[in-house]
């Protein structure tokens, strides 16, 4: 499973972690991801996604059709 949520877009961030002794490596900042399903009424099934901890309180504000609306208006299949 990629770290990329499906409804705010959020990826992974990069950058460097410093020592004490100053020494820089790379590292990375995953977002919160999850596996969630919703009910998709107005087509009587379940939906899959991988979204965000952000995504999801999107989901909860706005509501899963509207946000399926959004998603597939930017050309993802859902």
């Amino acid at each position: 499973m990629s770290a990329h949520c499906q409804v705010t877009g959020r990826r992974p961030g990069f950058g460097k972690s410093v020592s004490h002794s100053h020494k820089r490596t790379n590292r990375r900042w995953d977002p919160n991801i999850q596996k969630k399903t919703y009910l998709l009424p107005s087509e009587g099934r379940r939906i899959t996604l991988t979204v965000s901890a952000k995504g999801i309180k999107t989901i909860d504000r706005d509501g899963i059709e509207a946000v399926v609306a959004k998603i597939r208006a930017r050309g993802e299949k859902v």
